[in-house]
């Protein structure tokens, strides 16, 4: 077995994930961007976002490169970015 592998039968997730599409993301962006004055909210919407079109190129969406260049669109949304 590799390190990392794909999740198999033996593991299935407590409830399927929601697919996204680029509409969905299109959405999410906005609700980021209208929060962007509470930087906490922004990053922690910010990082479902990330996970979530994450979760949704794993289970096979035929539009994976489109996705995933959508979600790094919140790169160029201005808010205020620090880890502690």
């Amino acid at each position: 077995m590799t390190e990392i592998a794909k999740r198999g039968a033996e593991v299935e997730p407590a409830e399927p994930p929601t697919l996204l599409t680029a509409e969905d993301i299109a959405r999410l962006l906005a609700e980021i961007h209208a929060v962007r004055d509470d930087p906490e909210a922004a990053h922690g919407r910010t990082d479902d976002l990330h996970r979530a079109v994450l979760a949704t190129i794993a289970a096979g969406a035929p539009d994976a490169e489109l996705l995933a260049a959508a979600a790094l669109r919140t790169e160029t949304l201005d808010f205020a970015r620090w880890c502690a």
